[in-house]
Formats: structure tokens, C-alpha cells, sequence
């Protein structure tokens, strides 16, 4: 694709996006180019980078278009996006030319908004805070309450990309050896900082088609999410329920860190999902773990199973604040009444999954936000109306790696702190007594 069929490219999916605001950016991303597959993949990715980078900015982007007096169109959002990074006007203008596979040529409103906006830079000293700190208004009170002094630093780091974290397949191999069959594959990876199973690969590259993935010796998994299932505490021989399953990946670590001896249950609601953790755990070499459809009515298999797991992880449904950095789009997805309904989601799921903590096992609560009424006001609650369990403080558990523990008894992990996505994670044991 020529530069201009790249540009043209990258309007169309974000204006794919803008279509379906409700549906995340990536499952659009991928019907899109399944729909084009004439574009190579140093094409998709350079279009899927430019809207990525208009994702990240957008609030910035947009206030700056309306001060222009013009709208926030993905043409324009494109088109301001090059001038950020150095392009004149000038050649903006050439690249919107008409030419064959090319975007149409600016018409005037956009070029005196274009013309404008050339040579400033992305932020601007007028610009309310949660536009600048790319927040949705709604949201921004809850970040300012969450992280005071260090909210300006916190939220800047939200909107960086994340790196490429991969979780080694302890079953199948090393870290040493999963690095170096990497590095057969020309990928570079260091080992993380906190897991003491993780890699870390700098920058996006497809490794699901290479040896080291197809052989089940890695998965992706970023290193906050590795931590929540070193949380877990689980050993060999252990019975262990994942009550929110999804596609399998904390499921498959669990697993690992049994060495493949003991029980693990998978559950979840997704048909679909549970499928889809077959051919993960198949690839992984796993064989200790069986599937669960839950949420049946009047389910047999949850009353025969009440209090006999060593270990229930309950990774609920959330507003995923901590994977900004991932999915830039999803802080445009969420709504108020999203985190209301979430919230007595939430505290429905943990009650149901304490059901199957055996006495002196151990309930560990889970999510990938950062707002303290998903997090730890949950376990507040939960503990307040349940007094046969009591919380374990994450410094406790010696498998927690030091660099973890946050300042109170959770697990509290950010991008900035951490280098992880935002991660929350507690633990609680029902009394033996």
C-alpha cells in the first residue's frame, strides 16, 4: 500500500469504530482486515498503529478540531494526528490528493482547520483536566479520589503503549530456553521485573505464528495478570476453582504452577469462551483441569461442590480501567450506569464463589480496574456481611514478589508503579473454626 492507501486505510477503520461504539476497537480491527485480506501485515499494522495513536489522543484531538470550528471527523482526527508528528500542511494536503486508493481531498472547512493546527502541540494550558489527562469526564472525579497527588503522572501513563508481556510455560520449558527459542525467532525478550515467570518483548510483535507460541512454551499474558495468579498461592495436589474463567488464561497458570497434579475447575458463563480455552490448554500440555458452564439454574454441581476447593479465584467482570493502555477505546465504551450495574454484579459473583471455599481455604477477589468501589469497597463489604472470613494482607503470601505489595493490604498494581496494566487483587480465608 502506498502511504496515502495507508491514510485512507486507517480512516475507514476508525470510522468502522466510530460505527459500533459499544463493540471493542480490536474486534472491529479484526473483522475489518478478515474482510481485507489483501492487506499485508506491515499494512495492517502501520493502519492499525494510526488509529491507535487517534484512540490514545482523541479527547485532545477532538478539543482541539472544535476550537477550530470544525468537527471531530476520522478524516480530521487522521489528518491532525501526521501534524503531531512533524508533517506540514502542505503535505498533509497532498496525502488527501483523491488519487487512486487515497483519501478524497480536504474540502475547505478542513483545511482551515488543518491550517490552524499546524505547528501546536497536543496539549494546550486551556484544556480541562480530563481532556487533557484523556479521562472521561464522568470518570474523572473517581481517578482524582484514587490516586491524588500522583493522578497527572498515573493517567500519562495510561495512555502509553504497553509493552508485549508473554507468561513461560513452566510445564513445557524455562525461561532461559522460551527466551532463546524467541531470539531463534529474531524477537528479543527480557525477563520481567516482578513475575518469575514472565517475559517482556519492548515493542507489538506477532509471535502466535512462531515455534515458541505454537508449541505452547509461552503465552501471552501481561505481567499484572501473572501476579494475580502467583496471588493464588496454589501448590501440586490442591482443588482449585476459577470461578470466572473466560478463555483460560490465569487457569493455564494455575495449572502450571500445580504442575499439572491436583484439581482445577474452570467455570464460566461463555459457552463460547470455554471453548476456547480447550485449545489453549491442549497447546499448554495442561491435563488437571475440567470445564464448568455456570449460572445454570438450579445447579446440581455447585450445592455438591459447596466448601470443598482449597483455592476459588473470582476474576470479575469489571470496568477494565487498568488496560487503558491496550485498549485506549474502551474509556470511550464505558458509561455511568456501567459501573452501578457492575458493582452489584460484582458482589452477587464473590458471594456466590465464597460458597465453595472450604474452610481454612481461601477466596481471592480480582480485577483489572483501578477504581477503589470495584476494588476494595467490595471487599469491605463482602468481609462486613461475611464473618467467617477474614483477609489475608498480600505481604503475608511469601510467593508475592516484594516490588507487588502496595501501600495497604492488597495487591495494587499500575503502569507507572509497576510497569504492569492496573491490576487489584485480595485474599481472604474462610475461618477454620
Amino acid at each position: 500500500m502506498t502511504p496515502s492507501a495507508r491514510l485512507a486505510g486507517s480512516i475507514d477503520l476508525l470510522t468502522a469504530i466510530d460505527a459500533t461504539p459499544r463493540r471493542p476497537a480490536d474486534a472491529t480491527a479484526n473483522d475489518f482486515f478478515r474482510a481485507r485480506r489483501y492487506i499485508g501485515s506491515g499494512d495492517r499494522r502501520a493502519v492499525s498503529d494510526r488509529v491507535w495513536k487517534v484512540l490514545r489522543a482523541k479527547y485532545r484531538l477532538s478539543w482541539w478540531l472544535k476550537r477550530m470550528e470544525a468537527g471531530a471527523t476520522p478524516r480530521l482526527l487522521v489528518a491532525a494526528s501526521l501534524l503531531l508528528e512533524g508533517w506540514t500542511y502542505s503535505g498533509v494536503d497532498q496525502a488527501f490528493s483523491g488519487g487512486q486508493f487515497g483519501p478524497e481531498p480536504l474540502i475547505d472547512v478542513e483545511r482551515r482547520a488543518l491550517k490552524k493546527f499546524e505547528n501546536h502541540t497536543l496539549d494546550h494550558p486551556d484544556q480541562p483536566p480530563h481532556v487533557r489527562l484523556e479521562i472521561p469526564e464522568w470518570i474523572y472525579p473517581y481517578f482524582a479520589q484514587r490516586f491524588g497527588e500522583r493522578l497527572e503522572q498515573e493517567a500519562r501513563n495510561f495512555g502509553e503503549p504497553a509493552p508485549l508481556d508473554l507468561r513461560v510455560n513452566l510445564l513445557q520449558t524455562t525461561r532461559d530456553q522460551a527466551r532463546a527459542v524467541l531470539a531463534g525467532e529474531g524477537i528479543t525478550a527480557e525477563d520481567t521485573r516482578l513475575s518469575p515467570f514472565g517475559l517482556r518483548i519492548p515493542e507489538r510483535r506477532a509471535v502466535t505464528t512462531g515455534p515458541a507460541f505454537q508449541a505452547g512454551l509461552v503465552e501471552i499474558q501481561d505481567e499484572g495478570s501473572q501476579l494475580v495468579a502467583l496471588l493464588c498461592d496454589v501448590k501440586p495436589g490442591m482443588r482449585v476453582l476459577d470461578w470466572c474463567a473466560g478463555a483460560g488464561g490465569k487457569t493455564l497458570a494455575l495449572a502450571m504452577m500445580m504442575e499439572n497434579k491436583g484439581q482445577i475447575v474452570a467455570a464460566d458463563v461463555s459457552v463460547p469462551r470455554l471453548e476456547g480455552a480447550v485449545r489453549r490448554l491442549r497447546r499448554a500440555g495442561v491435563h488437571n483441569v475440567e470445564r464448568h458452564l455456570s449460572g445454570e439454574a438450579g445447579d446440581k454441581w455447585a450445592k455438591r461442590r459447596a466448601k470443598s476447593f482449597d483455592r476459588v479465584l473470582v476474576d470479575a467482570p469489571c470496568t477494565g480501567t487498568g488496560t487503558w493502555r491496550r485498549n485506549p477505546d474502551a474509556r470511550f465504551r464505558l458509561m455511568p450506569v456501567d459501573l452501578e450495574e457492575l458493582q452489584v454484579k460484582q458482589a452477587a459473583i464473590l458471594q456466590t464463589a465464597s460458597s465453595f471455599v472450604k474452610p481454612g481455604g481461601r477466596l481471592i477477589y480480582a480485577t483489572c480496574s483501578i477504581l477503589s468501589e470495584e476494588n476494595s469497597a467490595q471487599i469491605e463489604r463482602f468481609l462486613a456481611a461475611n464473618l467467617d472470613f477474614e483477609l489475608v494482607p498480600v505481604e503475608e503470601i511469601a510467593v508475592v514478589p516484594k516490588g507487588a505489595v502496595g501501600d495497604g493490604p492488597y495487591l495494587s498494581l499500575t503502569p507507572l508503579t509497576h510497569g504492569t496494566d492496573g491490576f487489584f487483587g485480595a485474599v481472604m480465608a474462610r475461618k477454620a473454626g
